[in-house]
């Protein structure tokens, strides 16, 4: 027996409307839910699925039978299930087995299925901000309480986005990136960071990482796709963003704060990597 806690699926006027629009109809959502699967029930898709399904397990375990595979699947685990395939779920006999669900379609959905493979076989979540999934689904869950207006979908369809993107790249967020990542060019990062309001050299930063600056640069430019000083720049044109939406701080401060000595400069570095100057971007919402 199947229980539903929660049950959202949108109506054909608006589905079809996300199809059309060009915000959404690349990803967007048909339903969402939150199941319960009674302990030793099944849970199938009744014949070929007319959408993609993200099945996310939140408590209990069982075994699901999909792509002629019969794999375990247990809490903070998840499958993703193929437009036009079937699956059957079963629940063990000791407990009941509850899921996340989101059934979901659009004009890219198919450039996605290559990480569908990995996750089919349910990787276990990340434990990090990222894939705090659970608050997202919460999230869309409310949102579609209060109806099915464009603007409101629209919030929806990005909010979606991000959610699956941390089940579909979960071994690409942030802690295994982390893993992953040369520790000289992370203590490097970290020292950028720290050291936004100073102007440092090359040779500073590749000291800190403990490369030589030709062998650092290269190392640096195959984890972030930037040359140390122009990632150092990029810093600092965010810092600069926080200072200007945040602070009545005046340009020139923020300029001197931020290690420029000319606030000219300041000026049009900021205004090459923003298309428009500190004081249009200040200025860019009132």
């Amino acid at each position: 027996m199947i229980k539903e806690i929660r049950y959202f699926r949108l109506p054909t006027s608006p589905g079809n409307e996300q199809k059309m629009n060009p915000l959404t109809r690349d990803l967007y959502l048909v339903n969402t839910g939150e199941i319960e699967v009674e302990k030793g029930s099944a849970w199938d898709s009744e014949g070929k699925t007319e959408n993609y399904l993200l099945a996310f397990c939140t408590k209990g375990e069982g075994v699901v039978m999909l792509g002629g595979e019969q794999v375990p699947v247990s809490s903070d685990q998840f499958f993703i299930v193929p437009r036009g395939e079937v699956f059957r779920f079963y629940s063990v006999l000791k407990s009941p087995t509850r899921f996340l669900t989101a059934g979901f379609d659009g004009r890219n959905v198919k450039h996605l299925e290559r990480e569908f493979s990995v996750v089919r076989n349910l990787v276990p979540s990340v434990n990090n901000m990222v894939a705090n999934r659970e608050m997202l689904f919460d999230e869309i869950f409310n949102n579609l309480s209060k109806g099915f207006h464009d603007q409101n979908l629209e919030y929806v369809n990005f909010c979606f986005g991000h959610l699956l993107a941390t089940f579909i790249y979960a071994n690409r967020t942030s802690d295994d990136l982390a893993d992953e990542s040369n520790p000289g060019v992370r203590r490097a990062i970290h020292f950028l960071d720290k050291n936004l309001h100073k102007k440092l050299s090359l040779q500073q930063i590749a000291h800190e990482a403990g490369y030589s600056p030709t062998y650092f640069t290269t190392l640096f430019r195959e984890e972030t796709n930037y040359a140390p000083l122009s990632y150092f720049s990029h810093l600092k044109t965010l810092k600069a963003c926080e200072f200007l939406d945040y602070t009545r701080m005046k340009v020139k401060e923020i300029s001197y704060n931020l290690g420029y000595s000319d606030p000219y400069y300041f000026t049009r570095d900021f205004k090459k990597k923003m298309g428009m100057s500190p004081r249009q971007y200040r200025n860019r919402i009132r």
